[in-house]
C-alpha cells in the first residue's frame, strides 16, 4: 500500500524576486495544489483538504495577515505557514505557525513544514501546537526549538500524553525518576520550573504547564493558540 503523500494548499502570487515553491515541493514527494490568492483558497479548502496551509504573501505583496484569519475562521486548527517579504518588520499580528522571512533555501522551508504534518514516525510526540522530538531532544513551539535534557524528555512526554489531566505530584515523580521514594519531590519543582522556561513565554505566568494546588500538574493546550512564540535561549536545554 503507498502512503499517501501530505498535502500542501500553496497560496502565491507571480514575482520575479524568487521562484515558485511549488515545483520543489513536488519534487520532494508533496502534494501540491497552487491558487493566486486568498479567496479562491477558501473555495478550495473544503474540497482540497490540505494537511497545511503556506501562504507566500511576500509573492503577493501582502502581510498575509487578512488570508491568516480567514484561514483560520473556516478551518481553526490547519497549520500556516506565512512567507513575508524580508523588508517586512512586524509580525506581531500574524497568527501563524511558522513565519520565514526572504531570502531562505527549500531546505531550510522544508525543515520548518515538516514537523507540522503528518506523520508516522514514532520519534516525533505532537500535540495541539506542540512538537517533540523524541530522539534528537528537542521541543518546537512556533518559531522556537528548545533542546531538553533526557529527564526534561521524559517529563514532558507523559504531560503531553495526559494532556488535560491532573498528574498528581508523587506519581509524576514516580514515573520520571522511576523510584517508589516520594519523600522529597521539590527536585521535581526544579525541573518543572526548567520546562517551562523552555516552552512557556513567561515561565512567571505559564499557560502550558500549569500547578493545580496541593495536587500536580496539567498540561494545558489550546488546539486554537497558534500564535508563534519569540526565540530565546534555555539555560537548561
Amino acid at each position: 500500500m503507498v502512503a499517501e503523500k501530505p498535502k500542501i494548499l500553496l497560496i502565491e502570487g507571480k514575482r520575479a524576486e524568487y521562484p515558485s515553491f511549488f515545483s520543489g515541493l513536488v519534487k520532494k514527494g508533496f502534494s501540491v495544489e497552487s491558487v493566486p490568492n486568498g479567496s479562491t483558497a477558501l473555495s478550495r479548502l473544503q474540497d482540497c483538504h490540505p494537511d497545511l496551509v503556506l501562504i507566500d504573501a511576500a509573492s503577493m505583496r501582502t502581510s498575509g495577515k487578512r488570508i491568516c484569519q480567514s484561514i483560520q475562521n473556516s478551518i481553526p486548527h490547519i497549520p500556516i505557514v506565512v512567507v513575508i517579504d524580508e523588508t517586512s518588520i512586524n509580525t506581531d499580528s500574524l497568527q501563524a505557525h511558522v513565519i520565514l522571512k526572504q531570502p531562505f533555501t527549500l531546505q531550510k522551508l522544508l525543515n520548518r513544514i515538516r514537523p507540522l504534518l503528518p506523520s508516522d514516525d514514532k520519534k516525533l510526540l505532537r500535540v495541539g501546537p506542540l512538537v517533540m522530538d523524541l530522539e534528537q531532544r528537542w521541543v518546537r513551539y512556533g518559531e522556537r526549538q528548545e533542546r531538553l535534557t533526557p529527564r526534561l524528555v521524559t517529563l514532558l512526554k507523559i504531560l503531553m500524553h495526559h494532556q488535560g489531566e491532573v498528574i498528581d505530584r508523587k506519581d509524576l515523580f514516580r514515573q520520571v525518576w522511576e523510584t517508589n521514594y516520594t519523600g522529597d519531590t521539590r527536585t521535581l519543582d526544579v525541573h518543572i520550573s526548567w520546562l517551562r522556561q523552555a516552552i512557556e513565554h513567561d515561565a512567571g505566568k505559564p499557560r502550558f504547564i500549569k500547578t493545580v494546588r496541593g495536587v500536580g500538574y496539567r498540561l494545558d493546550i489550546d488546539a486554537e493558540d497558534t500564535q508563534p512564540l519569540p526565540r530565546k535561549r534555555s539555560k537548561h536545554a
